[in-house]
């Protein structure tokens, strides 16, 4: 089992090579096998007084403190989590996919199982197990008694997830019902049910009329994703800068910006939130251009008749 500190430095050198983020993620997740399970612990070091703060905040779960010898001397010497003097990190299920892909930069939004899977701008892509794409990273999700109970992570048959501490399976189990793709993710994937990446695409190159039949989510600062991208690159093309990084799928203060900008000139309410009004603006609303023509060796009266056959057409008498 690795510690802590040989995972960052895996992750450090990964990031310097240039891995993928599906790379970075799928093997961060695989470097923290054998870590432990502490019911809303999102990645801080395993430690006594970690688990004795979560424990006072969620005494039903126990186990935070059977399964802890040192709980309360608070003496780690000897324990499976903290080899050879060296610290690991502890986990919940939501907590250790959230880790895990902030580690390639990605924030997953959302506290809950419930949360994250109906968070829009987490996913490029989702859909029932049946529907699974092949060779690209995948959430995992479990949808049972009506509510979403459990997710850790999928590329074809393997996966990992944070139980009964971080553990890889070779072959999944039967208990996942759902895959979601995250948008850090690379690769094309075809979007199921509520997949949007096809649709993004087609609002880039066409138009977004079309793919807003599919929904578009709400957009505020923070965000990042497919539609953040979609967000920029029409703001863009309209002749509102989104700040000095440009077009890079993340709301940040330079999008919010433009975003409170363009609904000020719509005459909509400029809070920087990209709802269904500001979308159907952007989409409807066509950025004036003018233009300017010279024409030399026109008499007056010939300058004059010409003008008048373009609305808004102005003239300016040169000397010389």
């Amino acid at each position: 089992m690795k510690t802590a500190d040989q995972v960052d430095a895996d992750i450090r050198k990964w990031k310097a090579e240039g891995r993928s983020k599906a790379y970075i993620v799928w093997n961060a997740a695989m470097d923290c096998i054998g870590w432990s399970y502490v019911y809303s612990a999102w990645g801080a070091y395993c430690t006594p007084a970690e688990r004795r703060k979560r424990y006072n905040l969620c005494p039903t779960h126990e186990t935070i403190k059977t399964k802890c010898k040192a709980f309360v001397n608070g003496d780690c010497s000897g324990c499976q989590w903290f080899p050879e003097g060296h610290r690991t990190r502890c986990f919940d299920c939501r907590g250790f996919t959230d880790w895990c892909l902030k580690q390639a930069d990605f924030d997953l939004y959302g506290d809950t199982c419930s949360s994250q899977w109906n968070c829009s701008t987490n996913w490029k892509a989702k859909g029932e197990i049946k529907t699974m794409p092949r060779d690209i990273l995948c959430c995992l999700f479990v949808y049972k008694n009506g509510k979403w109970t459990h997710t850790g992570f999928g590329y074809n048959d393997e996966t990992l997830e944070c139980s009964a501490g971080v553990q890889y399976k070779s072959k999944r189990d039967k208990k996942w019902t759902h895959w979601a793709v995250p948008y850090c993710i690379e690769g094309e994937v075809k979007p199921m049910d509520q997949g949007i990446g096809e649709a993004v695409k087609d609002g880039v190159s066409q138009g977004i009329s079309d793919a807003v039949k599919d929904g578009f989510p709400t957009l505020r600062r923070g965000n990042r994703g497919e539609y953040v991208t979609l967000l920029q690159t029409k703001l863009v093309s309209k002749g509102y800068s989104v700040g000095s990084a440009g077009i890079d799928g993340d709301f940040g203060s330079g999008t919010e910006k433009a975003v409170k900008q363009f609904q000020k000139d719509q005459g909509l309410k400029d809070d920087g939130i990209v709802g269904k009004m500001t979308w159907k603006a952007i989409e409807e609303v066509e950025i004036s251009k003018h233009y300017t023509v010279t024409i030399t060796g026109l008499t007056l009266s010939k300058a004059e008749a010409l003008c008048s056959q373009y609305a808004g057409a102005t003239m300016v008498e040169e000397r010389g």
